[in-house]
């Protein structure tokens, strides 16, 4: 018999040590991203304009860690990270949109992790194509619910099995760069310097990588997610920090020394996992099963990790009453069941979608990144507000930390206008609907659906929505 629901707050939030969240950091990020790097990044740039996108991603990325670290302890009463901290900076409404935001995107980034998975084995299997056909689409929907099942068992189950599958994960990815750099070709490395003919100009070039360094750093913000299962506070800021600076040596390694064994051209040409391809150039057959054994590995605990953060954004923004009062019931095992099958049905509803995409696998990756910026600018922006002393429940910060946050809303300003007008307009088209739930949650408590500045926020995003529905009808744009 199923364990009966129980309300919220009669469960008791599991709790769990510095390296576990340290774990979920690294497990989050390290996932279908990683695998991906060398095509992606072979598609718009050479090695110098490569070595530029990493040191922009990994100073901004890091600013955005500090950010976490530092609002972790400055204010340690906020919970799940980027919502709480988007609503007590600039009010329920955004607050909403920034929660709705994170966890869709990490819902649509559950899809790439399952396209990724069919790709790989469709090297085998022709029928799964390159995760985007009928059969592909149907073994991966047993997946979803499958995973659903794990879950529901309860939070301290998945955390360690997390734990485990993120070490195990690692270890290819490690041998990867080692086998590469064995292999590197000084030639062929130096043609590829500065890109191919099809690159355009230097900016161009990382401009074109920015979305793709969003998706591989998403799950910085891991340990702040899952904050009230720390068992220290300070645990949460030291796991973010150095989850991120062990992924950033990883991912930036894997990029860089691909170019030392293929031309960039016959890379960017290469299927999904490109890392599988790159590999084999290098040591023959058994480098693409290698590699596609560990992504299976990797991809399977990166989709754990993130299933437990989506579900768990809506389940503390429903406790907060920004949410339907639905999605805070969670059962006796300290799941939030509801808002667990919530995430799991819009992660069957994209993927039913990424069947008739062009591309499906960086049409889930770029619609991830583009959902993600704006719950990342808001938190930056909070993280200012909080430095600078205008936020009533902490002390003015240091001029350090003041730098720290004004430049993690540069980095995430710059990131919205590198993902284009095309993904601000499609994210608009997630975001405009989503506001069902708030009115929900305004209906349950008897209050005023809208404020004034509320009222204008839903036009903007509703004029926005309608926009991108033309635009898409139109041709203009295409996913």
């Amino acid at each position: 018999m199923a364990k009966p629901e129980v309300a919220a707050e009669s469960a008791p939030a599991a709790k769990v040590a510095f390296w576990t969240l340290t774990a979920m950091v690294v497990g989050s990020m390290v996932g279908a991203g990683v695998f991906s790097l060398p095509a992606r990044f072979a598609e718009e740039t050479g090695v110098a304009g490569a070595l530029i996108a990493w040191a922009i991603a990994g100073t901004g990325m890091l600013m955005l860690a500090f950010v976490f670290q530092s609002l972790a302890v400055r204010r340690p009463d906020l919970d799940a990270g980027v919502y709480a901290y988007a609503k007590a900076g600039f009010g329920e409404y955004p607050g909403f949109f920034a929660a709705f935001g994170y966890w869709a995107s990490a819902c649509v980034g559950n899809v790439t992790y399952w396209v990724l998975i069919m790709s790989t084995t469709g090297a085998l299997i022709p029928a799964l194509g390159d995760g985007d056909t009928v059969l592909a689409v149907a073994v991966s929907s047993v997946g979803l619910w499958g995973f659903f099942l794990l879950i529901k068992r309860g939070v301290k189950e998945a955390a360690a099995i997390n734990r485990i599958v993120t070490v195990a994960k690692v270890i290819p990815i490690v041998v990867f760069v080692l086998l590469a750099l064995f292999y590197f070709d000084p030639g062929v490395f130096a043609d590829n310097f500065g890109g191919a003919d099809y690159a355009g100009s230097l900016f161009s070039q990382v401009r074109g990588t920015m979305l793709a360094t969003v998706f591989v750093f998403l799950g910085v913000e891991g340990a702040s997610v899952y904050s009230r299962h720390a068992k220290r506070r300070s645990d949460v800021g030291r796991a973010t920090v150095t989850g991120f600076l062990s992924v950033f040596a990883v991912f930036a390694s894997v990029t860089i020394v691909s170019y030392g064994i293929m031309p960039m051209d016959e890379i960017a040409e290469l299927r999904q996992p490109s890392m599988a391809g790159v590999l084999e150039a290098a040591v023959g057959t058994w480098g693409t099963v290698f590699v596609s054994v560990g992504l299976i590995v990797s991809v399977l605990g990166a989709y754990l990790a993130w299933t437990l953060m989506a579900a768990e954004v809506l389940f503390v923004a429903a406790k907060d009453d920004d949410m339907p009062r639905f999605l805070g019931r969670s059962n006796a095992a300290d799941v939030p069941v509801p808002a667990l099958v919530m995430s799991t049905a819009l992660s069957q509803i994209v993927l039913v979608v990424t069947f008739f995409s062009e591309d499906a696998f960086n049409f889930a990756l770029n619609m991830t990144s583009a959902l993600t910026l704006i719950p990342f600018l808001l938190a930056a922006a909070f993280a200012v507000k909080v430095a600078t002393g205008r936020d009533a429940a902490a002390p003015r910060g240091t001029s350090g930390e003041i730098a720290i946050s004004v430049l993690a809303v540069v980095y995430t300003a710059f990131l919205l206008y590198a993902a284009g007008l095309r993904y601000v307009l499609v994210s608009l088209i997630v975001y405009a609907p989503a506001t069902v739930l708030f009115v929900m949650a305004r209906r349950e408590q008897g209050r005023r659906l809208f404020s004034p500045a509320e009222a204008v926020l839903l036009a903007v995003s509703i004029a926005g929505a309608a926009v991108g529905v033309v635009a898409l009808a139109a041709g203009w744009i295409s996913i």
